[in-house]
């Protein structure tokens, strides 16, 4: 049986989309993850947005986009919100879901970067799974336009 990821697409009003670096791995990501026994699929991305980046979003302000192929055995379902950068200061954002690390066994956060990526560069920095989810979706490129 597939599993499902909750997670949302935060994008500014230059069109940029959130992404998070999950620590140490080489591919950035959007804030997603499993739900907890009795959450809806929105209150589900909600929670992970706020544990790996800090940023409180209002459930009602998310667009469902649905629930996607990701991987042979896990789906996405995934939310879009629009935000203001004067409103969501990546430099303010912080994980609060920890792991422990494979070598040290030491609390280590889920997520340790943030940045605002042009929808053009998301193929360079995101996994081939989501970039090929990201792609199915309107307004997200391939090129860069010159």
């Amino acid at each position: 049986m597939k599993t499902i990821s909750y997670g949302v697409l935060i994008v500014n009003e230059q069109g940029q989309l959130l992404m998070a670096h999950a620590t140490g791995q080489k591919h950035w990501d959007i804030p997603k993850g499993g739900a907890e026994a009795g959450e809806s699929a929105r209150e589900a991305a909600v929670r992970e947005v706020r544990e790996e980046t800090g940023i409180e979003l209002a459930a009602d302000s998310m667009e469902e986009l649905g629930r996607m192929p990701y991987r042979p055995a896990k789906d996405l379902h995934l939310f879009r919100v629009f935000v203001h950068t004067r409103d969501c200061d990546i430099a303010a954002c912080k994980c609060t879901s920890f792991f422990p690390h494979h070598a040290s066994g030491v609390m280590t956060p889920e997520v340790d970067q943030f940045k605002w990526v042009d929808t053009a560069d998301v193929p360079a920095l995101a996994a081939k799974s989501m970039t090929a989810v990201l792609r199915t979706l309107p307004g997200f490129g391939t090129t860069r336009d010159t």
